[in-house]
């Protein structure tokens, strides 16, 4: 059964008793991960706990196909729930997992599964879809409303008192990675301390600037195929002061728009009405590049492109190759990408 989104939260704090497996996927890896381990704490309270968790991987599977049957069928020693955890799994286990939920053992063995972006005509998705005794959920890519929702949740959770003008400027800063934008909160958060107070000015200096309309030339360039006018914008803007930081998550935030929009495309929606249902509304003048760039990124490669910039992110992060180097080697691979796509099409 595929999990609605006003259902997932519920489900991953009490998972109804006659579920046996859940299978969390989608192009936000970060929020994969969250959404498997909160799973997992509330099933049995410790992942490490070795008396109740096993862990498999889809390669063991393959070579051993009844072992997920056996760790499931097994009784905890210590007592409580036994659950088993298969990490990176793709259609190469689709078969094996129709068969277990059509047919699981005695008891209430639970099975966590996390997969990747997976298609809708997945064998894995369709096999937790289609079983009356499973969840499926879709971890899609953050935008500004969830990115909101988070803002106040980590805010609650260390009782932070943030200036009016402090969540607006968080949620056009932070990137559409779960992971790493909860990562930049809780260094704020731990920063003001349990019960403090941020200010805008704080929240700037730790977090990063936001991203900036400016930008938009770089950005709808790569976009558009124009790795020439990509380059000499990006220039201009890194010349100007801009964080490589902040134009990676410019771009991060572009693409994810772009990806939702084509995902309306492929629900059936026109150009015009998937672009009409954009909030807030694209400036009038962007529409026809916009529509533009939708023809050469349906939803699947337009979140590769968010991965791409996530992981260019964290890797300016890291202390490697220099922020620039790797924001400059991002957009252009994704302009030369687009390029390419075009040609095709032409």
């Amino acid at each position: 059964m595929k999990l609605e989104p006003r259902r997932i939260e519920s489900f991953l704090t009490a998972p109804e008793p006659t579920f046996r497996a859940c299978l969390i996927y989608g192009p936000d890896r970060g929020l994969v991960a969250e959404r498997a381990v909160r799973l997992v704490r509330t099933i049995v309270g410790d992942p490490a706990d070795a008396f109740r968790v096993a862990v498999l991987s889809a390669e063991t599977l393959l070579a051993e196909p009844p072992r997920l049957h056996d760790e499931a069928a097994q009784l905890s020693l210590m007592g409580g729930r036994r659950l088993v955890y298969v990490g990176e799994a793709g259609d190469a286990v689709g078969a094996l997992f129709a068969r277990y939920l059509a047919d699981p053992p005695a008891g209430d063995g639970f099975v966590v599964v996390e997969g990747g972006d997976l298609k809708p005509r997945s064998s894995l998705r369709r096999a937790f879809e289609n079983a009356k005794n499973a969840a499926a959920i879709a971890c899609y890519l953050d935008g500004p409303r969830e990115i909101e929702s988070l803002v106040r949740e980590v805010a609650r959770a260390h009782r932070l008192s943030l200036a009016p003008d402090t969540v607006p400027y968080l949620v056009s800063s932070l990137g559409s990675d779960r992971a790493l934008s909860r990562q930049e909160l809780e260094k704020l958060a731990l920063y003001a301390g349990d019960g403090g107070a941020v200010t805008l000015a704080e929240a700037a200096a730790l977090v990063g600037d936001s991203a900036d309309l400016s930008l938009g030339d770089a950005i709808f360039a790569a976009a558009e195929g124009n790795p020439t006018g990509c380059e000499r914008a990006l220039g201009r803007a890194l010349a100007e002061g801009e964080s490589p930081i902040r134009i990676l998550r410019a771009a991060q935030r572009h693409f994810v728009l772009l990806h939702r929009t084509a995902a309306r495309l492929d629900e059936g929606a026109d150009a015009e009405a998937a672009i009409a249902a954009i909030r807030p509304p694209l400036f009038f003048k962007l529409k026809d590049s916009f529509k533009r760039q939708l023809r050469l990124w349906p939803a699947r490669r337009a979140a590769a492109a968010v991965a791409a910039l996530v992981e260019a992110e964290r890797q300016a992060k890291s202390a490697g190759m220099p922020g620039e180097t790797l924001c400059r080697a991002a957009l252009l691979r994704i302009a030369r990408g687009a390029m390419q796509a075009t040609a095709r099409r032409a």
